[in-house]
Parts: structure tokens; C-alpha cells; sequence
């Protein structure tokens, strides 16, 4: 039998059994940590040589780490310290100030996360492959990447995007089995950094419990974050240093708080959506677990503060459905709707009186109109928005959100459904206007991201044409900003699209022989046009090429810079090039595709 002397403890235990949530493992912890010092009865099978329960020790460990028992520490650690009469006061306090905390909404909640997860929470093997976009015929060296996902209604697992991105191969492990499980991903949303896995094995779904999807947490409710983290740590031996990977491999609940509710940059997609900031550590590996508020899911881990600890991110619930709500209605994922529209706040007191803005009014000004947007057919440069679907915009151009919290306008655009339309209140003129506007997503001039499909390239003469993307431009490293081409990297963060399907297409590099000689300095320059014909895309590109019938073709890059080729040496070149630098085809699966359609079409016509 346990011995020990201090009212602290029996207060403790007592604290413990007024609360329905704990159970004799919360027992058994709080008794473990007032072992050393304390002597009262407290009628608990515990010995001091660790006998006790062993095959429970065993079987929860990683549990009993994660449960909230670390919470314990302040009192486990004052008590220990406690060797006089007046210090045990002080104990008392520490103890009854500590664990209402912990048996309201602490241990309990954690626990209770941990019962969730044991039958929902799965383990993600992935393998990938992702392109090479200097060299686009051939992709980067496999790699192994594992992260966390849970089962949902419907016989599906959520997950990140960037769990599964450029995926070849999938691979899912539930809790307590050894067995790995073949997963297809049925849809991706690299915007919103989801994806849905589907496993067609019955025997996976034995015991396995669907997540229900719950809501926002308020300012300060406790969350707890599940999934299998991988925890990177440094080994020092001697003068050299060893980088290391630990854990993952069990089952982990990290406990924090929310800190902050508001649209947030998602790494991922590059794009801005809602996102609930918590104050608990998400480590590689818990990326797609779920974060849970209850007995039910309040986001789902995807990134954290590089640099900062202890500050994580989920990605809350209203996304979570928009995503799956678009899947199930549509087949597959379509993206997150846009006004395509550059604002800017009116908060100066001049600026409001110049465009008529009378004290009762508030709202932002229009500054630039994407023009493939259906705002482009009503809205003007200058016009001051006031409101969307009769929700007032403030200057600053936020929006009221739950109790006393705002939020930027852009997260209501963002929760329409595509082809819905949005009522806007607009001042023109000094004169307000309604309008309706159809929402879409809108694709921009440069991708942002190109994640599960190839790089498309075509080759003439050694000329290696590509479209511009981000992706392209992240080959020259993370710090791709400021060592990539500076045209190149400002046209793709600022120019908006004229057309649907325009692309900016670069000559990426040039492919030494002597039909090119003396061109290898004018890579990385945009064409322009080909035999003076402005280039709408790569696809063009490739027609115009393929379609020459004189005998030179010339090329019109940035900078008035000129290409001639005479046609029929290169034709010949090519072949030759492409034999040397041992590349399968002249263009890319989606333009010889599209080369071969265009034949049939012309076969069906001549017949």
C-alpha cells in the first residue's frame, strides 16, 4: 500500500473522484507523482518498487505522456519539495488551483481525445516522385514521406494535400495493426491542403469509427492535436553533429489552446483561407490528424511558425465541409471562388470625402479587376464596395465574426459555392449601386502550384520551351525571390491574365549544337512571337512551329531579342539533340496528345 503524508495529495485524489471524466489511470498518475515524499493513506494498490499494473504501463505509455499528465508538474514537483508544515499550505493551493483545470475540459478532454483516435486516426506512408521543371522530361529521385489522417462518414480518410502530393504510391496503417493498407486518393484540394483517400480492403474497416465534424472553437478552448509526429533532434558527437529523426511511429496527442481565429497564408496552396492558430507543437508527421474539441473534430493539422514554438496551425471546420461538399456534389475537387479583386482600405478621412463617402458609409476601394472575372463585366477601378450579401465591409475592409471578432471580407467570398452569386453594394459616383455577380475560381496568369501532374515542355532545335510557373521558378531554391530571374519572378507574383488559357511561355534553356550557336545567352527570356504571331500559350506555340511553311521560322523574345532557325536544319537537329540527350519525345504528353487529335480531326475532315 501507497503511504503518504500531505493533505495536497488527498486533496488531489479527492479533486479527481468528483470529476465523472477520470478514471484509475488518472489515479494512478496524480499517486505516482506524490510518491517520493508524501505519507497519508490513500488506499491505492501502488508499491514503490513500480509493480503495479505493468501490462497497463505497457500497453498506454505513449498515452500516459500525452494524457495531460506533464500538467501534473508544477504540483508533482511542489510537493516533492514540500518537507515543512508551512510549505504544505502552499501545496494545498497549487493543487486546488491545478487540477479543476485539469479535470474540467484538461485530462478529461485529452483522454477522451485519445479513445477517438484509437478506432479513426490512421498512419500515411507515401511514396512521390515530383517533376524536374529544368529539365521537364524527367522527375526528381523518390521519396518516403509519412503523415496522419482520420476516417470520416462515407468510408473516407482526410488528410493533407502535401501529405499525398505528387504521390506514385499509398500506403495506410490504422492504430494497433502491423498491416499497411493500399489507398487511392480520390481528390485533392492543393488550395485548401486537403485530400480523400478511399481503401478498398474490407478487412481495414473492421473496427474502424468515422469523426464527426464539429465547430469553430471559441478564443482560449483547449483542443488536442493527434497524429503520428516525427520529432527532429540533433545528436552532438564531439565536434560533429548527427541529425536525427524520433518518434512517429506510436500514436501522439499534443493539447493546446486556440490563440487566434483568422484567414491565414496556407503554405501549400499559396492562398489565403480561414485558419485556427493553437498553441500546441505540429511537428512533421501530425500533419492531416485531427484536432479534436470534444468528441468531435475542430480542423485538422496542416503546418506551424517556423521559428516560434509551440505555435501550430488547423485548418477549421467551414473549409473542411466547402471542400468535401464540393467533392461529393461535383466528383472531384473545382477550388475556392474569387471576386478577383485588388482592394484598398479607406481608413483615411481625405480619401473617404474625395469619392463622397458620407460618415454613415463605410467600405474599401476597387484598385484592380481580374480581367476573367465576372466582376470585370460590372465593377470599375474606383468603386468602393459596402457590402457583401448585405454584410457591411468596414474600412479596413473586414467584416463582423462571432462575438466582438472580425475577419477580412475575403473568407465570405471564399465560403461560396462555385456559379453562386453574391449581392455587393456598391458606391459609384457618390451613387450606390447593387449588383449580382456569378462567383468562379479563378486560375491565375503564372500557377502558383503544378502538384500530381507533368511539367509541359516543348523542344525545336535544341530551344527548350516551357510555360512560366512558380514551381519553374522554385528550382533556383528557397530563396527562389531573390536568385530567380527578376522579369520572370515579378511577372508571375503581379500580371493578371487577359485571356482564358494564356500562358507566358520561356525559353528555359538552350540545348548545345551548332544549329543554335551563338543562342545560348538568351535563355530565360519570354517568346513574344513566333513569325509575328503573338504567342497565347505553349500549346500555340508548339501549333505555329509545327504548322511553318517557309523556309526560315523566327522567334521574338524579351528585350527585342530575335531567334532564326532555318526550318528544315531544324527538324533535322532536333532528332539529333533529342537522341544525344537521351529525351523520348520533342513536347510533352499533354501536347502530343493534343498533336494527335488534331491529326485524327484532320483525317475524319479529308476522308
Amino acid at each position: 500500500m501507497l503511504r503518504a503524508g500531505s493533505t495536497a495529495a488527498g486533496r488531489a485524489i479527492r479533486l479527481l473522484h468528483r470529476s465523472s471524466s477520470i478514471t484509475a489511470r488518472h489515479y494512478y498518475a496524480v499517486a505516482t507523482s506524490f510518491l517520493p515524499n508524501l505519507t497519508a493513506p490513500l488506499g491505492l494498490p501502488i508499491s514503490n518498487n513500480d509493480s503495479f499494473d505493468h501490462s497497463f504501463h505497457n500497453n498506454v505509455s505513449c498515452k500516459c505522456t500525452t494524457l495531460g499528465f506533464s500538467a501534473y508538474s508544477t504540483v508533482a514537483g511542489t510537493a516533492a519539495a514540500a518537507t515543512s508544515s508551512s510549505e504544505v499550505d502552499f501545496v494545498n493551493l497549487a493543487v486546488e488551483a491545478e487540477l479543476p483545470r485539469l479535470s474540467c475540459g484538461g485530462i478529461g478532454d485529452a483522454y477522451s481525445a485519445i479513445e477517438l483516435a484509437l478506432d479513426s486516426v490512421v498512419k500515411i506512408f507515401t511514396v512521390s516522385s515530383s517533376p524536374n521543371y529544368f529539365l521537364p522530361w524527367q522527375n526528381k529521385s523518390q521519396r518516403e514521406t509519412m503523415g496522419s489522417g482520420f476516417v470520416i462518414p462515407g468510408r473516407r480518410i482526410l488528410t493533407n494535400a502535401h501529405v499525398v502530393a505528387d504521390y506514385t504510391f499509398v500506403l495506410v496503417r490504422k492504430h494497433g495493426s502491423p498491416t499497411k493498407y493500399r489507398a487511392e486518393v480520390q481528390a485533392v484540394g492543393h488550395e485548401c491542403d486537403l485530400a480523400i483517400l478511399v481503401v478498398e480492403n474490407e478487412e481495414f474497416w473492421q473496427n474502424m469509427s468515422p469523426l464527426e465534424l464539429g465547430d469553430i472553437p471559441y478564443l482560449q478552448e483547449a483542443v488536442a492535436v493527434v497524429g503520428y509526429p516525427q520529432v527532429p533532434w540533433t545528436l552532438k558527437l564531439f565536434d560533429q553533429k548527427l541529425a536525427l529523426i524520433a518518434g512517429g511511429d506510436n500514436i501522439s496527442v499534443t493539447k493546446g489552446v486556440v490563440s487566434r481565429v483568422e484567414p491565414t497564408q496556407y503554405v501549400h496552396g499559396a492562398t489565403q483561407l480561414l485558419a485556427i492558430q493553437i498553441d500546441a507543437a505540429i511537428n512533421p508527421g501530425n500533419s492531416g490528424g485531427p484536432a479534436i474539441m470534444g468528441d468531435k473534430v475542430a480542423g485538422v493539422a496542416f503546418q506551424n511558425l517556423s521559428g516560434a514554438e509551440n505555435i501550430g496551425y488547423i485548418i477549421p471546420v467551414p473549409v473542411i465541409k466547402h471542400f468535401i461538399a464540393g467533392v461529393e456534389e461535383r466528383g472531384n475537387y473545382v477550388g475556392f471562388c474569387s471576386l478577383g479583386l485588388s482592394c484598398q482600405s479607406t481608413e483615411n478621412v481625405q480619401l473617404r470625402e474625395h469619392f463622397h463617402m458620407h460618415p454613415g458609409l463605410t467600405g474599401v476601394m476597387v484598385s484592380k479587376i481580374n480581367p476573367l472575372s465576372n466582376a470585370h463585366k460590372v465593377l470599375k477601378k474606383d468603386d468602393i464596395l459596402l457590402s457583401f450579401d448585405g454584410v457591411p465591409i468596414a474600412n479596413d475592409g473586414t467584416v463582423p465574426f462571432r462575438n466582438r471578432e472580425r475577419i477580412t471580407f475575403d473568407h465570405l467570398v471564399s465560403m461560396k459555392k462555385p456559379n453562386e452569386t453574391a449581392v455587393l453594394k456598391v458606391l459609384r459616383n457618390g451613387e450606390e449601386h447593387e449588383f449580382n455577380i456569378t462567383l468562379q475560381p479563378l486560375q491565375p496568369l503564372v500557377p502558383v502550384h503544378q502538384f500530381d501532374k507533368l511539367p509541359s515542355y516543348f523542344i525545336f532545335a535544341g530551344l527548350l520551351f516551357v510555360p512560366l510557373t512558380q514551381p519553374y521558378l522554385h528550382e533556383y531554391g528557397e530563396d527562389w525571390y531573390n536568385t530567380s530571374p527578376r522579369r520572370l519572378c515579378e511577372r508571375a507574383l503581379r500580371e493578371l491574365p487577359r485571356k482564358a488559357g494564356e500562358e507566358l511561355v520561356i525559353l528555359s534553356q538552350v540545348l548545345m549544337d551548332d544549329i543554335n550557336t551563338g543562342y545560348e545567352r538568351l535563355a530565360e527570356l519570354q517568346v513574344k512571337k513566333v513569325d509575328n504571331v503573338e504567342v497565347e500559350n505553349l500549346k500555340h506555340l508548339c501549333q505555329l512551329v509545327e504548322g511553318c511553311e517557309k523556309e526560315a521560322i523566327r522567334f521574338d523574345l524579351d528585350d527585342e531579342r530575335v531567334i532564326v532557325l532555318n526550318y528544315s536544319m531544324a527538324k533535322v537537329a532536333t532528332s539529333r539533340i533529342l537522341q544525344r540527350h537521351r529525351i523520348p519525345n520533342a513536347m510533352s504528353g499533354d501536347l502530343l496528345n493534343n498533336e494527335r487529335k488534331v491529326s485524327n480531326i484532320s483525317s475524319a475532315c479529308s476522308s
